[in-house]
Formats: structure tokens, sequence, C-alpha cells
């Protein structure tokens, strides 16, 4: 079997909840780590099968689906007959879950095995809800604790989550993870009045070795701590890890975090769907972005359009599969997400490839202007290396007549607003390929989020049918 070099690869999936890797040890598992890629893909290619398998026999939704496709799981021998396996996306969910409540006809086990439910909360659509077995979040557990060991963090430090202990998954994951670990636990949370205030004297009291949010959160909070006369150094916080919107592998967002705090940022995240949520994260001694913890979850970076892979060093949209999970596994799921993978030697060891720039937007928020593709994360990029930005902005996008608009409001905090507003002009144009107006407003006109930003206003539907 191709997996025989590697540690606890069972199917299903189950870990000794009493292992640690040696302290000296960089990996937690080391052969599942470093290993040729060529025979850890061989071992992924045959545990796919079974996890095919067990989804068909278990799920009327899968039944469905590749009975229509002519799909027999055990033809999944290759690669190319994996790419055939039809996609699952968000709103096959949604219907499943509206048409057999309240988790869809999709779940592989019996109710009884049912130990956490997790949801959405249905800002975008209709919410979806999670029922993860058991095995399944002990699992989750021992995941997130192998990534967050390759982060650095070690049994006996303190992690502190500040992040919304509600519907979002990201924060019950990164605290699962971290108690798995050994860790001294904090479960802040984050998002009602006066929490980031207190979280100060917090992290300050208990000076935490790591540190989990959403970016926003981190500037959010090293903004409140500036106003409050104290130096987030202080808090002595040596990495934090983040997830739940683009930011971390911005290079300007990136920068600002890493000086604010004085520490190391580390990009994390899939879809609360894939949980764990980590399986695309750096490792300590790893260049900025994501590595892909392929032995997890099988990462593809496909053609959007064919769901067929792409080469290394192209752009696509990530596809997702389960090869742990057995409660709702997803297969295929089509992300709708933006990166770029590439195959390199990793600063780490590690043999997994890796995503340079991280997860840097999603297709239905790249604004299509003008015959131009705009990336919202690229405006963040230009606006915060240019001295005097006040922390926020707006994107505006409207239409006048047949022609598109966009426009940026953005804060400045230098008393030269109008030598702010020609760098943003000049800045944004050079990089977006288009002219973009700019408005400069004062410092603190926008709402901070607790959570995840929203700072892309398209109102071209609105703006038309006046």
């Amino acid at each position: 079997m191709a997996g025989e070099k590697m540690e606890e690869w069972h199917w299903p999936a189950g870990y000794d909840q009493n292992y640690l890797p040696d302290p000296g040890s960089p990996y937690w598992f080391p052969n599942r780590e470093t290993m040729d890629p060529q025979e850890r893909d061989a071992a992924v290619l045959e545990r796919l099968p079974l996890v095919i398998q067990h989804a068909y026999d278990n799920s009327p939704f899968y039944r469905r689906k590749y009975d229509a496709a002519g799909l027999d799981p055990k033809d999944i021998t290759t690669w190319e007959a994996f790419e055939q396996v039809p996609v699952v996306v968000k709103e096959e969910l949604r219907q499943s879950q509206v048409d057999a409540p309240p988790f869809g006809d999709y779940i592989c086990v019996p109710d009884s095995e049912i130990h956490h439910i997790h949801g959405t909360s249905g800002t975008t659509g209709t919410p979806t809800g999670f029922a993860m077995g058991r095995r399944d979040w002990e699992v989750i557990a021992d995941n997130h604790a192998r990534i967050l060991w390759g982060m650095g963090v070690r049994p006996g430090d303190t992690v502190f989550v500040s992040a919304l202990f509600s519907l979002y998954l990201g924060s019950w994951g990164a605290m699962s993870g971290a108690e798995r670990l050994r860790c001294k636990v904090f479960p802040y949370g984050a998002g009602a009045s006066g929490m980031t205030s207190r979280a100060i004297g917090w992290l300050t009291r208990t000076q935490p070795k790591a540190f989990y949010s959403t970016p926003s959160y981190a500037l959010r909070l090293a903004e409140v701590a500036e106003q409050e006369k104290v130096d987030p150094r202080e808090f002595g916080i040596k990495i934090m890890f983040f997830s739940g919107e683009p930011g971390a592998s911005v290079p300007a967002v990136r920068n600002k975090i890493e000086k604010a705090f004085d520490t190391r940022v580390v990009d994390c995240g899939t879809m609360a769907e894939m949980t764990p949520f980590m399986s695309a994260s750096a490792t300590d001694g790893s260049p900025d972005g994501m590595l892909l913890w392929q032995d997890i979850v099988w990462h593809e970076i496909c053609d959007p359009d064919t769901y067929r892979t792409v080469p290394y060093g192209d752009e696509g949209t990530p596809v997702y599969t389960h090869l742990e999970r057995t409660s709702q596994p997803m297969i295929r799921l089509a992300s709708k997400d933006l990166s770029r993978w590439e195959m390199k030697d990793n600063g780490c060891g590690r043999t997994y490839p890796s995503l340079p720039s991280g997860v840097y937007g999603r297709i239905d928020d790249m604004i299509h202007i003008r015959g131009e593709n705009v990336y919202p994360t690229e405006i963040d990029n230009v606006l915060r290396e240019i001295s005097g930005y006040g922390g926020e902005h707006r994107v505006l996008v409207s239409r006048t007549g047949s022609m598109d608009e966009i426009k940026v409001r953005a804060e400045c905090t230098d008393a030269d607003t109008a030598e702010f507003e020609k760098a943003a002009t000049s800045g944004l144009h050079r990089v977006v390929g288009l002219r973009v107006g700019v408005e400069v407003v004062a410092a603190n006109t926008f709402e901070r989020s607790e959570h995840k930003a929203k700072r892309v206003i398209d109102d071209r539907e609105h703006t038309q049918k006046k």
C-alpha cells in the first residue's frame, strides 16, 4: 500500500489522543509531512475511492449525483478519473438542507453520532447547518493541533482566541486544536461592545504566545490600543494566525500587523464546510502564503469553468475534498475563491504545494469593470502602503448610462490630503489599470469591523435603473 510510510494513515481516520511529537521535532508526523510528494499523492489516490464509496453508500445526495454522472467509486483509480467526479457547489448543499432538514441528505452518519452542530448566519442565503460526528470532531482537533505545531505553538503555550464564538466556525476549530495540543486556551471571543478595549487588558495580563482572529479584527485591535496609549508589542504575541477573509497574505496588511505587534503572521483558511480550515496554512520557516496539507484535505486549483486542474504556476479556484471526514464529507467542493498554486522547496522542509499569495479573493467579489478584473485586495494593498492612510476605505461601483465607474473613499490622517489623494490616484491607476476616482475623508469616518470587513459597494444595478 502506498500509505505504509505515513503515520496513523487509517480509514476511517482516528488518532491516538495521547500522542505528542518529540519536543525538538519541527514536525508532528515527520514521514507524512516530508515524504516524496508523489508517494503521498499515490496514498491519497488509494484513499479517494474509499471516501467516495462511503458517501455513495450513506448519502442519497451523493448517490443521485454519481448515478446521474455514471460514476462508480471503484473506477476512481487515476487522477484523470478523479477529475471527472462532479463538483459540489454551496447552492446544492443549501437546497439539500431545505429539502431534507436540518442537515440535508448528504449527511453520512446516523443522528446518534452527531456531536457538534454549527451553522452560518444566512446573510447571503439560506443558513447552512454543519453536523459533525464525535470521531470527526476529534480528527479535526488533531488536524488543527498538528498545524499549530507546524506554526511553532507548543504544549503549555497560551493561545488567545479572539474571534466570534457563535455561528462562526473558525474560532471553534482554533480552540479545539489548541486544546488537543495541551495549550492554555483563552476563548475570549469578540464582537460585543467594549470587547476590544477589554481584550487589551487581558492580552497585557496573559501574554499569550499565539493569537487567532480575522485580519480586520487585528487591525482594529491595534487601532484601539493606540487610542488607549498601549503599545501592542507589549502583549508579547509571537504568532498571530488568521482566517475568515483575505488579508494575512496581502503584503501591506501583513506588514502592518507584523509591525504593530512585532509578531509573525500566519495565513490560514479554506471554507467552513471543510473544517479543519487550517488545511491551507503556513508553517514556521515557510515563505509567506499557505501550504496545502494534502494528506488532510486534498486541494486542487481548477479552471473555474471546466473544474479541471490547472498546472502549477496558474491561477484558478480552489476545489477541496475531505480525506478524513465521515459525517458530512465534501468531495470536490468548489470554493469560488481565487488563488494561484506552485510546487517548490519550502523553508520548513514540508513537501506540500503552496499558495504563495494565499486565497486573495472570490470570483463573485471580483469587480468586472470596463473589461478589467479588479480584486478588492489590490486596492487594500495600495492604500495601506501610502503614508497617512486612516485605516478604512470603501469601494463604490456605479453605472452612469453605459459607463461603469469606480470610486474609492479613503480615510486620511495626514493634514496634506491633496498629496494623499494624488498618491492614491496614481497607485490605484498603476495597479488596477483603470482611472479610479479618489475621495479623501476624515479618519474614523467608517465603522470598524469586529469580525470580517465588507468594503465593496456595487450599486450598478440600482444606478442603471435610475
